[in-house]
């Protein structure tokens, strides 16, 4: 069986689904602890690996809460955001839709232009100095209720930085309706913002509808129950409205008892547009090349196959359509002279 990781490691990828503080790496994780002692969060980055085991979904909620406590300052945003990139370059990353929640920063007293000051500044040096194009999602946190939805909205239309491109949705599902959210989307859309809100990860496919019609979802952040819903199915295949799957993270939060259990097969055969993500990569222990190889094996897929999910993110991505055609490129010529090199 051909070892497909040497191929995934120089892929020209883009990344849709992933968020800010939840891709902290270990090292930065332990870094921020350390200058903030009143924490939980261990300053040993092996110690993270038992700290990141999640009994829930509800548990990693707790967990995941824990690590935004670390980020109090502008500094250390800015040290945050620029070494996700860091991270990303090191994976062949070329663009990425980071998922941002504001409100979980300035809430704990970060001032708000000096949030958004560090986020571009940090965005601007990363595709200067690491090749690696940052754009933005700000997420509503489901669990802080219309409050946050409100706060988030004004940020995001009165202070929106450059890299602004989408509006979302995360945090837990179970009794976080979607439909109450429809007035803040609406206020995004209206600006130019793009709707990508997270739903039926943990729900079943009622919320998935309620996300298209109430949020006029363009793409699904998980949607891992559609397939239980087939009419669903069609009309994300008949509409292009891609899923942004995350197969590691859907283990590691119980959303999906095991891998070979995981509905992305289903999506595939039902022609719907499936892009694969590492949702928060070091806190599940995976990054996007190593979901690349998940997906590999439970979709069976050779290199070409894996070229063409790494275009399905570009097709499905909000890069311009300049950025679409050269990023797809890129991964065509890769492929092509990998291929040609009889996999060397």
């Amino acid at each position: 069986m051909t070892d497909l990781h040497p191929f995934i490691a120089g892929l020209p990828k883009a990344e849709l689904h992933v968020h800010h503080v939840g891709s902290a790496s270990p090292r930065i994780v332990a870094e921020l602890a350390a200058h903030h002692p009143d924490s939980k969060v261990p300053t040993d980055p092996e110690a993270l690996a038992d700290y990141f085991t999640f009994t829930d979904f509800a548990h990693f909620i707790e967990v995941y809460l824990s690590v935004v406590d670390l980020i109090r300052t502008p500094e250390d945003v800015r040290l945050l955001t620029y070494e996700v990139a860091r991270d990303m370059a090191r994976q062949n990353i070329r663009y990425a839709e980071l998922t941002v929640t504001p409100f979980s920063s300035t809430r704990r007293g970060i001032p708000e232009q000096g949030f958004m000051e560090a986020i571009e500044d940090a965005r601007k040096a990363a595709e200067r100095e690491l090749g690696v194009v940052l754009r933005w999602c700000f997420d509503i946190p489901g669990e802080a209720g219309l409050e946050s939805a409100e706060e988030t909205a004004r940020l995001a239309v009165e202070l929106r930085p450059e890299g602004l491109v989408s509006f979302g949705l995360g945090g837990p599902e179970i009794g976080v309706e979607r439909p109450q959210f429809k007035p803040y989307f609406d206020r995004a859309i209206a600006e130019g913002l793009h709707s990508v809100p997270h739903a039926g990860e943990t729900t079943g496919p009622q919320t998935i509808w309620d996300a298209l019609t109430a949020l006029r979802a363009e793409r699904i952040g998980h949607g891992t129950s559609a397939v239980a819903d087939p009419r669903l199915l069609e009309h994300l295949a008949e509409r292009r409205i891609a899923l942004e799957v995350c197969p590691t993270s859907n283990i590691a939060t119980r959303a999906v008892k095991d891998i070979e259990q995981h509905p992305v097969r289903e999506m595939v055969r039902a022609g719907v547009l499936v892009t694969i993500n590492s949702d928060d990569p070091p806190m599940f222990g995976t990054d996007l090349n190593n979901e690349y190889g998940v997906a590999a094996r439970i979709l069976d897929l050779d290199e070409r196959g894996l070229a063409a999910l790494a275009k399905n993110a570009v097709e499905a991505s909000f890069l311009d359509p300049a950025g679409k055609r050269a990023l797809a490129a890129e991964i065509d010529t890769y492929t092509a002279g990998w291929l040609e090199r009889g996999g060397r």
